[in-house]
């Protein structure tokens, strides 16, 4: 049986979202919106007769109040919507169509009997919709579409304008654009992306937003001022997220004296590389803090944008970041003997690994960790190395390469799906120090503080339902 409820759905959808103020959940946001939230719960209580009907006459004031509700309020016109039929057909007043079909809109309901406005997860069992599953009735209101079900028990849903177009699918609306990345080559030594430590352990979590957007941005960014210990910079990695332990370790504190089978122990210059591309899931962020190096010189930090050498290659090169995006490169670590690491499946993942939509979500090479390549066919094993012969001159031309020369006090972050790092060889003896972070707790951490500083247009709109802090109709639920 298909879960339904009465029309006391709506009711309680709304009595459910006026309860925040008793909890004292999101309390800034309500109160910063106080005057739009009070014209929405006005504004549900009016029925279009109309779908083309002007809200500003549903909603044209009295005498007493005129002044100030036209002081208050901005009128428009409300989008159209109708029942096709397999979709429910809107047309937004920004002139654009979106339609959905019905069981789409029957599986997304977030009232409360079908979604827990606290834990954030569906109630509604998909599988006893029914297929053909259709509406009965919709009308535009002012602050969203009300979509009446059929059932024994009459069962009601609402759903967001905002959230209705940044969800669109037939077709897929423009959404509005998130954080834009920043590709770089050399010339960021001039102004290269830092916050104080002292804004990043702030308690107001400022600093720290300011940390993980450069991150986000630019693919790295120094703290400065750190001071030059190692529980300085373990708390330091700590605010980020937990800390990843693999088989260096957690937290490490190193010199190059070999106590692991890698080349990193040692005085060897390294080339421009990503980590960890012998794992399944590579980590997501690594930080390095240098805390001495006396009795000699060099082991200057190198750092290559990988996103902006690959839009090189893929303007220059198209036929070359096609091989790369497509053949897998196999890795390993075999350097300790009580352990011998592979990816899973191994040789499944290239160099250039993108999303569905077609976005580049990852660069991933290390060629001093690369296996034996013995899964190209034979037309295609030139044109490979070809490739990434191309792929390497860009890497290494002196318009990719920032170099730099880290100090103690100074420790820098780095995304390892993106930014590729080495160093040049040193004499002397060089204390390192640092950790690796997980891509899921960075993106987690960095979406947690978007919500507090600088939160989605759909939040803002649906703050009057926010339960623990978040929207039911958050984007990424």
């Amino acid at each position: 049986m298909l879960r339904s409820g009465s029309n006391a759905c709506v009711a309680g959808w709304k009595k459910a979202c006026m309860s925040n103020v008793t909890r004292g959940i999101s309390r800034a946001a309500i109160q910063g919106r106080h005057a739009s939230s009070t014209l929405h719960i006005a504004k549900r209580t009016l029925h279009s007769t109309s779908c083309a009907r002007s809200l500003s006459a549903a909603l044209k004031p009295s005498d007493n109040n005129k002044s100030s509700s036209n002081a208050a309020i901005e009128v428009h016109d409300l989008p159209i919507s109708r029942i096709d039929d397999r979709k429910v057909v809107i047309g937004f007043n920004t002139g654009e169509w979106a339609r959905y079909h019905h069981i789409w809109l029957r599986d997304h309901c977030r009232c409360p009997e079908c979604f827990h406005s606290i834990t954030k997860q569906r109630l509604v069992n998909t599988f006893d919709i029914p297929k053909d599953v259709k509406p009965v009735k919709v009308e535009s209101k002012a602050d969203g579409l009300e979509v009446h079900w059929p059932s024994s028990k009459p069962h009601t849903s609402f759903y967001p304008w905002s959230w209705l177009r940044h969800n669109s699918y037939d077709p897929p609306l423009k959404k509005p654009e998130g954080t834009k990345k920043i590709l770089w080559g050399s010339k960021i030594v001039q102004s290269p992306p830092s916050v104080p430590y002292t804004d990043v352990v702030a308690e107001d979590d400022k600093g720290l937003y300011k940390w993980l957007s450069n991150v986000d941005k630019f693919g790295f960014s120094f703290v400065s001022g750190v001071p030059a210990t190692t529980e300085a910079t373990e708390e330091l990695a700590k605010r980020i997220g937990f800390i990843r332990e693999t088989q260096y370790g957690k937290f490490w504190d190193f010199t190059s004296d070999l106590a692991k089978g890698d080349t990193a122990y040692t005085t060897l210059a390294l080339g421009a590389h990503t980590d960890n591309t012998y794992f399944t899931d590579p980590c997501g962020l690594q930080l390095f803090h240098l805390l001495s190096h006396t009795e000699g010189t060099g082991g200057q930090t190198l750092l290559v944008d990988g996103f902006y050498v690959a839009s090189l290659l893929k303007e220059l090169h198209p036929t070359a970041y096609e091989i790369l995006s497509r053949v897998g490169v196999p890795a390993h670590a075999a350097g300790e003997p009580d352990s011998l690491y592979t990816p899973t499946p191994q040789a499944s993942y290239p160099v250039l690994r993108h999303a569905l939509s077609g976005e580049l979500v990852q660069v991933r090479w290390n060629n001093d960790d690369r296996s034996v390549m013995n899964g190209l066919k034979p037309d295609e094993l030139e044109e490979w190395y070809d490739a990434v012969r191309l792929w390497h001159n860009l890497l290494t031309s002196a318009d990719s390469e920032f170099w730099v020369q880290l100090s103690p006090g100074t420790a820098v972050v780095v995304d390892n799906h993106r930014v590729l790092h080495g160093r040049s060889a040193f004499t002397g003896k060089r204390r390192m120090c640092g950790a690796y972070i997980g891509v899921d707790e960075y993106k987690s951490k960095l979406a947690v503080l978007q919500e507090r500083f600088s939160p989605d247009p759909i939040t803002l709109d649906t703050a009057d339902s926010s339960y623990n802090g978040r929207s039911v109709w958050h984007p990424a639920l």
